[in-house]
């Protein structure tokens, strides 16, 4: 085997959660579908890449006997983006799109949900749109977004359309402890 010096280029990407508590309205699944998609433009700026197409999906859980459902919508990002807020309303429109029933409650008891993006290629590569300077705002936005975060910790700053209570994240009461990679998680001894 021949050893490969330069990292390949992703072709997708994907961020999927499973619901700490079931999602049963439409405002509590655009609240976790606004952090899946924040979290994927952050992944996509790090890597210096921008998505052309974005797919939403979210489902019950096939295991418990409830009502099943599985829906998901795709759209294409024109031009192709990384910023925050582009991808955001992307995955809101696809979500409105997909969503079963009224808003307030459909009958189903959503589980996961996620955000996957096709179609990378990196950012300098990227055909450019007539309308550019308005993506430069944008731009620029994602980048004070990501400053903030990075100085003062994640979700600390955040789109008001991800909502503060958060009912829809993982449980982790039951995790086990990560040592290998947080130091705040090693046991102390003490003699």
């Amino acid at each position: 085997m021949e050893l490969q010096d330069v990292e390949p280029t992703r072709k997708g990407m994907a961020v999927t959660r499973s619901a700490g508590s079931p999602m049963t309205s439409l405002a509590v699944l655009q609240q976790a579908i606004t952090a899946h998609a924040t979290r994927a433009a952050e992944k996509l700026r790090s890597h210096g890449l921008v998505a052309a197409h974005m797919t939403v999906f979210f489902h019950t859980n096939p295991h418990n006997g409830s009502a099943r459902d599985s829906s998901s919508r795709t759209a294409k990002l024109s031009p192709p983006s990384n910023t925050t807020m582009a991808l955001v309303q992307t995955a809101l429109r696809c979500t409105e799109k997909a969503w079963k029933g009224n808003q307030e409650n459909n009958g189903f008891a959503y589980t996961k949900a996620g955000v996957m993006l096709d179609d990378l290629v990196p950012e300098e590569l990227a055909p450019v749109d007539l309308f550019a300077h308005e993506q430069a705002k944008s731009v620029k936005l994602s980048a004070a977004l990501d400053a903030v975060n990075d100085k003062w910790g994640k979700k600390t700053l955040i789109l008001a359309s991800e909502g503060f209570r958060r009912s829809f994240e993982t449980k982790a009461s039951m995790r086990s402890p990560r040592y290998t990679t947080r130091l705040a998680d090693l046991p102390v001894v003490r003699a």
